[in-house]
């Protein structure tokens, strides 16, 4: 039987959090609060010694350990925030810490882990393969368990934000936003402030492509994700906690889901108010917050947001920086045709006027029409119709591809070059096939999938870019006749990564197709 939300009021007020944690700062953000129509408040957890929230419900269940238990030490397995707690509460309790991390974690995690001191072990390509592991050491060496969020103690801890963001406001908010992964922030917070304050609504967020505990309060039992998106890694839980999932269902009045390019947005939109730069999960309670707005139409309320994180690679940055202008309707991708002639060029130019421009691609590839894909900034998605309207009202086809995952992910950094009609499928080497790629960022990863090719098949088109992320992100063109393509179907299979079949995507077909293939309609 589970407990109450008010029978954590008494664990929330015990617990102990402040050996470690800082009581963080409730700053209001100008900028997003005239945007919005709202007073927006951002909880600053990003601000904690360790850059996120996790190290309070860690250090709460370890400060409860037992002396014997203390002495033999404890075990937890994540990816990042929760392993950089429990090595900072091992460090400031005086015990043996053991971390299992999988193997595809940023190196810069690992190392901020073993800094503390804490014993770091690479096991697994997942977060569930990491705790399989652990749970086995554990028995093992006698170690205790620390979960990330499935604990009383865990839960309690991070309740304490609730607590603080109640004492912080001079009145209680109308919303307060929290990012879901595992589900003990929100259980924490929410049953702290539902207590005191039944009126506050509680909202969580999630990713679209890691929704598990939205799933799982329509289905009204836990669900489990067959995949999970990796891109707010902080949040990529396959299935959420029994505890946290009841908590939930008592106290969360909706959840909100959001893609990456609206992470990406409140990334920006949060370092444009404070100079600070969160990690995607850290963001995407200020993302969910600004759908929310706009899906249910607030206007004149208090509006709080956990910043729960701050955990960011060096490397993803420019990613994030790529996305956040699609993510706010700041630009337009868009494949526009003309006519192959002489001010043909001029033309399109004059009617995009005095818009600065972020991308622009050409290549002679037919001599009656060229395909520029170009990218423009915009002020929002009524500014990027009305220049749709205009393209095409100045005699240019054009096909918006701001919602194109292949095209934002690959085609913008490849433009310019197609298979020759020599080539095409008529041949021995088959019709070009074209499929993207997820696979778990490590070394040696990229070569083992290009291994594992079949050598009869002809590799057309190929590209990788590192994002800074524990994914990979691949687009690959193969060549594969008729006769082996239940092969190539059991290649897919067998390879256990994430795949999207893109050979009829209008962005590949208009840029990077054989030449002798159709384009498509542009609308």
């Amino acid at each position: 039987m589970s407990e109450a939300p008010h029978s954590y009021l008494q664990r929330i007020l015990r617990a102990r959090v402040y050996d470690v944690a800082i009581e963080s700062p409730l700053d209001p953000a100008p900028n997003l609060s005239a945007r919005l129509h709202n007073r927006v408040l951002l909880k600053r957890e990003d601000l904690q010694p360790v850059f996120s929230f996790k190290l309070r419900g860690a250090y709460n269940k370890m400060a409860g350990l037992s002396p014997a238990e203390l002495e033999r030490g404890v075990i937890a397995a994540s990816a990042g925030n929760h392993a950089q707690g429990v090595a900072l509460g091992a460090q400031k309790l005086g015990c043996r810490a053991v971390i299992v991390m999988p193997v595809t974690t940023p190196e810069m995690k690992v190392k901020a882990v073993a800094a503390r001191g804490a014993e770091v072990v690479l096991h697994g390509d997942n977060y569930d393969a990491a705790c399989t592991e652990a749970t086995r050491l554990a028995a093992e060496r006698g170690l205790t368990f620390i979960h990330p969020f499935d604990d009383p103690d865990v839960i309690a801890g991070q309740g304490t934000i609730g607590l603080e963001i109640l004492r912080q406001c001079s009145s209680p908010p109308d919303v307060i936003y929290v990012a879901v992964g595992g589900g003990g922030l929100i259980a924490g917070i929410g049953a702290y402030v539902k207590t005191l304050w039944p009126q506050v609504q509680i909202v969580g967020v999630e990713p679209v492509d890691a929704d598990a505990m939205t799933r799982s309060l329509a289905a009204g039992e836990r669900v489990q994700l067959d995949q999970v998106g990796l891109f707010a890694d902080g949040v990529a839980v396959r299935r959420v906690g029994e505890l946290t999932f009841e908590l939930a269902r008592q106290t969360v009045d909706r959840m909100v889901t959001v893609d990456t390019d609206a992470i990406c947005a409140a990334i920006k939109d949060v370092f444009e108010d404070t100079r600070s730069i969160l990690e995607p999960a850290g963001a995407l309670a200020v993302a969910g917050m600004k759908r929310d707005v706009m899906q249910q139409g607030l206007h004149g309320q208090t509006l709080v947001a956990v910043a729960c994180g701050a955990n960011m690679n060096f490397d993803r940055l420019r990613f994030v920086a790529e996305r956040s202008e699609i993510g706010e309707d700041r630009e337009a991708m868009l494949a526009v045709e003309i006519p192959e002639q002489t001010g043909s060029l001029r033309r399109f130019c004059g009617v995009l006027g005095q818009r600065s421009l972020t991308e622009f691609s050409y290549r002679l590839a037919d001599p009656r029409v060229a395909h520029i894909f170009v990218g423009v900034q915009t002020s929002g998605s009524a500014d990027e119709q009305q220049l749709i309207h205009d393209v095409q009202d100045a005699g240019f086809p054009c096909l918006d591809l701001s919602n194109n995952e292949l095209a934002k992910l690959h085609l913008r950094h490849m433009v310019g070059g197609r298979l020759p009609a020599s080539a095409g499928p008529a041949l021995e080497q088959g019709e070009e096939l074209l499929y993207r790629f997820e696979f778990p960022e490590k070394p040696g990863a990229l070569m083992a999938f290009v291994n594992a090719l079949h050598a009869n098949w002809n590799i057309s088109i190929f590209h990788y870019r590192n994002h800074g992320a524990d994914v990979g992100r691949i687009v690959v063109g193969v060549q594969v006749p008729r006769g082996e393509r239940s092969q190539w179907q059991a290649f897919l299979n067998g390879l256990g990564y994430q795949h999207w079949d893109e050979s009829d995507n209008p962005a590949y077909r208009l840029f990077l197709g054989p030449s002798s293939a159709p384009l498509p309609a542009l609308a």
